[in-house]
């Protein structure tokens, strides 16, 4: 699954649009990788997402391309969130 559709399916990114432009401003690593929307994601592949202030790392547990909302934080499991001063 591509790496944008897969952020707007888990929700952790709300729409696709965002995750593409996040991805093209280089704010989403992919096994610390900077990441293309594009990029073809695995079940395993830690993504760390830098969201202003505040950065999160979860690690992909499945690829399901529809998922119900409550579901959604299935997908993924979260390894470590932090903020910057």
């Amino acid at each position: 699954m591509r790496l944008d559709k897969y952020l707007k399916v888990s929700r952790l990114i709300k729409r696709r649009t965002l995750a593409k432009e996040a991805s093209e401003s280089e704010r989403i690593l992919v096994n610390d990788k900077i990441a293309k929307p594009s990029k073809e994601l695995k079940i395993g592949d830690i993504i760390t997402i830098e969201f202003g202030r505040k950065q999160i790392s979860v690690k992909v547990l499945s690829l399901n391309p529809v998922i119900k909302k409550d579901d959604a934080s299935n997908m993924y499991e979260l390894i470590s969130e932090s903020f910057k001063d």
